[in-house]
């Protein structure tokens, strides 16, 4: 059953790039801004971390967290957040259970073939740990701008 707005955001622990686990849970107070992307180093992908790169010190001053989620391993994040100086961790769920927590793990076709990805989607944590808004298969483009004017 799908994620809605109004219910609890489901608690997952993972490591970030330089291997320090984060539990969703013990974040509060804070907001958090928790968005799924396909792979490190992808076009669209990229310019989304990219995009959420630039607005970092506007989210910052709302008190808002920003997590990047993918299947990608630690190296790769790593790689990733150095080549493009994100200042902000990348979660490593290279077996995909937190991506199939929220429901973003989906059947997808590539080059004619059927396989398991990631759907683009974000996800707005208020201070109590709800669910405050869902973004389901993002368009890139202005989608930072969107995320943030949710949080004002």
């Amino acid at each position: 059953m799908p994620l809605i707005i109004g219910e609890k955001a489901p608690d997952f622990t993972l490591q970030t790039d330089d291997g320090t686990p984060i539990t969703l849970s013990q974040l509060r107070p804070s907001k958090v801004v928790l968005y799924f992307y396909p792979k490190d180093n992808t076009p669209g992908c990229t310019k989304e971390a990219c995009d959420f790169r630039e607005s970092f010190d506007a989210f910052k001053a709302t008190g808002a967290l920003v997590l990047g989620i993918s299947k990608d391993s630690m190296q790769s994040h790593v790689r990733f957040r150095a080549k493009y100086h994100l200042p902000f961790p990348l979660l490593v769920d290279i077996n995909g259970e937190v991506c199939k927590l929220y429901g973003v793990l989906n059947e997808k076709s590539l080059w004619g073939r059927i396989g398991l990805g990631i759907e683009r989607a974000t996800f707005l944590i208020d201070e109590t740990g709800l669910i405050a808004a869902i973004w389901r298969k993002v368009t890139v483009k202005d989608h930072v701008k969107q995320v943030y004017d949710a949080l004002i």
